[in-house]
Parts: C-alpha cells; structure tokens; sequence
C-alpha cells in the first residue's frame, strides 16, 4: 500500500509543480513595465566593454509627403515608421515598429477592428492593443505591442500580420487609432 501512495504523491506533487510554473509564467506575461525585474548590472570586475563611439541614433524620417490629409496613421514600409497624425496634420507620436511578416500593399485603409485585452497572437507571443486594418494573403494585419515588449523580427515561414511596437507606443496607438480611423501605408 506504501508504493500505491508514494505514487499519487509524486503524480500531485509533479501537478501542483506544473500549475505553479504556468502560473508564474503567466504573471510574468502580464507584468506591466514598471514592476518588471531589474536588468542586471555589469560587474566591476568584467573586463569592460570597448565603445570606441557611442551608437549614433538616427532622428525620426520626416512625415512622407505622400501620405494624405486629416487624421490618420501612416505606416512606412521600408522606414519601419509610424506616424499618429491629428486632423490638422499635426505629427503627436513618431516611432520605429517591426514589421509583420506579411504586409499590406501600399494604400489607404482604415481600422476595421480592435482588440484590447492581452490575447496571444498569431506567432504565440502574448501581445495587447490590436488594431487590425487589413489583409494580407489571407491573414489580419495590425499594430500590436507584445506583452514582454519585445520586437523580434517574425518568423518568415509563418504566415503572421502583426505589427510590432513599444507597449508606450501600443499605448498611444490604441487611443488614437478608434475603429474606421484611417491607415495610410506608404512604401
């Protein structure tokens, strides 16, 4: 009788393991920002690294002159750039995204759905604030900010439309970009 319960023993303790992992795992998912762990320092005692010249970073491109009037997103192609332009034409937020592995033609859409709680998306990645606003082969294009901030570049053997920014970013894009807002994508 012994071996019988060590066995259901072992069989709860390996569930209850299980369910505190995926438990853990789905917290840190959701974690905002400011309670993320720290990044670990460099230790004094590492050989340190050589900067010859800090990395320059370059200014945001210029609003491209092809992209339309009265409020509206523009997404550049080719600059990874996005622009929230007000009605007036006035640029409120600029910032670099990372491309979907499908892409829409250059053109004029406009938001058609949105989708605000955490979700996972079409690469696995727990991602918030989708605003889809078209198809590409088949598949939903739209802007989205990945729960863990990241930005990787997309598999390109997976078939997936989503835009990715900064969760400040995804922010800023969720309140701006309401349903029928226009999208213009330039090259």
């Amino acid at each position: 009788m012994a071996r019988g319960s060590s066995g259901i023993v072992a069989g709860l303790t390996a569930a209850a393991l299980a369910a505190v992992g995926f438990l853990a795992y789905q917290a840190s998912a959701n974690a905002p920002d400011s309670v993320a762990a720290p990044k670990p320092k460099v230790s004094s005692s590492a050989p340190a690294a050589r900067h010859d010249k800090p990395k320059e970073k370059k200014p945001p491109a210029a609003l491209p002159a092809v992209s339309g009037s009265g409020k509206r997103v523009v997404y550049a192609l080719e600059d990874r750039q996005v622009w929230l332009v007000e009605a007036a034409g006035d640029v409120t937020r600029t910032f670099e995204v990372m491309p979907s592995a499908l892409s829409p033609e250059p053109g004029t859409y406009q938001v058609g759905t949105r989708s605000g709680p955490a979700t996972k998306g079409s690469d696995g990645v727990m991602i918030e604030h989708v605003v889809r606003f078209a198809m590409a082969d088949g598949v939903a294009v739209g802007f989205s900010a990945a729960l863990d901030g990241s930005m990787e570049s997309p598999d390109p053997s997976l078939k997936t439309g989503g835009v990715r920014m900064s969760r400040a970013d995804g922010d800023a894009m969720w309140k701006f970009a309401t349903v029928r807002t226009k999208v213009v994508v330039v090259p």
